[in-house]
């Protein structure tokens, strides 16, 4: 089995590919795309509001400190690319196979 496209492993944990949904009535993973986590956001992305949340989020899903998730890139985009610190791709396989 290939590795997923929206997963990629580094030296420092992984990169995950994330399609933000912002102004939905609740937070948390949607569902899988072919190519990223369809994340639901609350916030509107205002001021960083969006982005926030999202890093929130990241790290309540995946049992990581808010302190180990970052941007890698896509910031100001809906797609963005976000490193979590410390995991493996097969704890965001397990899961997301969990709430899948």
């Amino acid at each position: 089995m290939s590795a997923p496209t929206w997963l990629r492993e580094t030296s420092e944990g992984v990169i995950v590919a994330v399609r933000v949904r912002p102004r939905s009535s609740r937070a948390g993973f949607d569902c899988l795309l072919e190519d990223a986590l369809s994340i639901r956001l609350r916030s509107a992305p205002v001021d960083g509001k969006a982005n926030k949340e999202l890093i929130e989020t990241l790290a309540d899903l995946f049992d990581v400190a808010k302190s180990r998730v970052r941007f890698v890139a896509g910031e100001t985009s809906k797609t963005k690319r976000l490193l979590l610190a410390g995991i493996t791709a097969g704890e965001v396989l397990a899961v997301i196979e969990q709430k899948g």
